[in-house]
């Protein structure tokens, strides 16, 4: 299996976290019967990833998961090989390992030195070889070197709060050789005032880190923008809100630009507690 066996939108969610308890394999064994067959695990502090991982494939027989991303400085490149060669043996080789750099607080909290994030990136990777192939590796990355490196020594690489002018940029930029999967927030709710709402509690928190607002300063949004939780202009560039076919067209608008699969993060009402199953029932079609 390569990562463009994925297919054209998959499913991502911190909700499926905590993939031990019953509620979310139950949610999950729904998820992979609706045909949401590609699911995306957020790696977050790298803590338990892994088992949830298992959790996953075992709730979900007909699913693909990746996991987007896996901080680097949580497991040693032969504690993830280990793992994902116990895991294919299991379930089969559904996985697809996507990999962070993380932040150099992240290493130090793991008595390692971050040094130069493409170099230490690229030596994470030589320990991989040959154990995780290519085609089931992916990188986080935005900046251009990152992403030169996700292209020569993966399948590709999964961005995060980009627009579709950013895949088709870098499309354009390397070639049609490298698998593209953007991050993609939604919400489905035709007031904007509410649906900002629930975008800026989802999102509005990545928008302090360094890594992003240099990247949306090279998509062109400005100070003006890049303001605690975001301008309308940004929250409206980065989560598309409105109808099913609203967010349809923002999802064919990445794989017009050049994207190969889009991950969508569905939001919703920051009051709202449980796992937002019915909103995900509403957007499976997006799979078809």
């Amino acid at each position: 299996m390569t990562s463009h066996g994925l297919g054209r939108v998959g499913l991502w969610s911190t909700e499926l976290r905590g993939a031990g308890r019953a509620e979310v394999r139950d949610a999950v064994a729904e998820l992979d019967e609706l045909g949401w067959n590609t699911l995306w695990l957020p790696g977050l502090d790298g803590g338990g990833t892994l088992d949830d991982l298992g959790h996953l494939l075992a709730a979900a027989p007909h699913s693909r998961v990746v996991t987007g991303v896996l901080n680097i400085w949580g497991q040693s490149p032969a504690t993830l090989s280990d793992r994902i060669a116990e895991l294919d043996h299991t379930y089969g080789p559904r996985s697809v390992v996507g990999l962070g750099i993380g932040s150099p607080a992240g290493a130090a909290a793991h008595g390692r030195e971050y040094g130069s994030p493409v170099a230490t990136m690229s030596h994470y990777l030589d320990e991989l070889d040959p154990r995780i192939p290519v085609g089931r590796r992916l990188l986080g990355a935005l900046g251009p070197r990152m992403v030169d490196l996700a292209v020569a020594r993966t399948a590709g690489w999964h961005p995060f709060l980009v627009t579709p002018d950013y895949v088709a940029a870098e499309r354009a930029r390397v070639g049609g050789r490298a698998f593209i999967a953007p991050h993609q927030a939604v919400v489905l709710e035709t007031d904007p005032v509410r649906a900002r709402a629930a975008a800026r509690a989802g999102v509005g928190m990545f928008l302090g880190f360094p890594t992003y607002r240099a990247n949306l300063k090279r998509l062109g949004f400005g100070d003006d923008d890049l303001v605690p939780d975001g301008s309308d202009r940004l929250i409206d560039a980065l989560v598309a809100h409105g109808t099913a076919d609203d967010l349809a067209r923002r999802i064919d608008e990445h794989l017009a630009a050049g994207a190969d699969h889009v991950a969508v993060h569905v939001l919703t009402d920051p009051a709202a507690h449980g796992l937002p199953r019915r909103v995900w029932r509403e957007l499976a079609s997006l799979n078809r």
